[in-house]
């Protein structure tokens, strides 16, 4: 199965033409592989094959279990966008449909070292006194989820006490009932805290705030 065709291989080169320093994506899988873990697998073996500045890593989820907590995996598929360094940023689930693009901002950004926060957000970010785990439930039919992801990427990009997940939300029901996940985007903010849709980079601060 081929997931990226010559017309949107043609729309990736910008991007895959301007990585200034390499992007690791660390795979979790298993022996006996998930349900669309084999999917998952198939579309990070592409990407990584459209450029030299894109490396991926396969790791087993069982067998590599002291990588997994060290990087913060505790479900499969997983895939973590990283440099040499852990930034927090998770993909639980296929980045698949809209969430090509989160995956392919993500891969931008960190090989770019730079996020596109305002400085009153940075400056924000930079006062935290705890650690803020942010989990972003989607579809991948929701065009409005990638925004979402990418904001709390972003976050995690900038700030070693910020993590930030993806979730599909179908590929892991069970998560979807315990943060009561009746539409997407919905952001959970330390277990405690919830945002509706895809909210401005300010309104999503103003919630973080509450957990503090």
């Amino acid at each position: 199965m081929t997931f990226i065709n010559d017309s949107l291989r043609k729309e990736m080169e910008p991007m895959l033409n301007s990585l200034k320093r390499p992007v690791n994506l660390v795979f979790f899988t298993q022996k006996t592989e998930c349900r669309f873990c084999v999917e998952t697998r198939g579309l990070l073996t592409e990407i990584s094959k459209l450029s030299p500045g894109i490396n991926l890593e396969i790791l087993d989820f069982q067998g590599d279990q002291s990588r997994a907590r060290e990087l913060g995996v505790d479900k499969i598929p997983a895939t973590v966008v990283m440099a040499d360094e852990n930034l927090g940023i998770r993909f639980f689930g296929i980045p698949g449909g809209y969430e090509f693009a989160s995956m392919l901002d993500a891969i931008h950004m960190v090989s770019q070292s730079e996020t596109e926060l305002s400085p009153q957000t940075q400056t924000f970010l930079d006062n935290l006194q705890k650690e803020i785990h942010l989990q972003v439930f989607v579809t991948p039919t929701c065009p409005y989820c990638p925004a979402a992801v990418t904001l709390a990427h972003r976050m995690a990009h900038y700030s070693p006490r910020v993590t930030a997940d993806m979730v599909e939300a179908t590929e892991f029901p069970h998560l979807a009932q315990k943060y009561n996940v009746m539409g997407v985007p919905r952001t959970v903010i330390n277990e405690s805290a919830f945002l509706e849709g895809a909210a401005p980079e300010s309104m999503l601060v103003e919630k973080i705030r509450t957990v503090l």
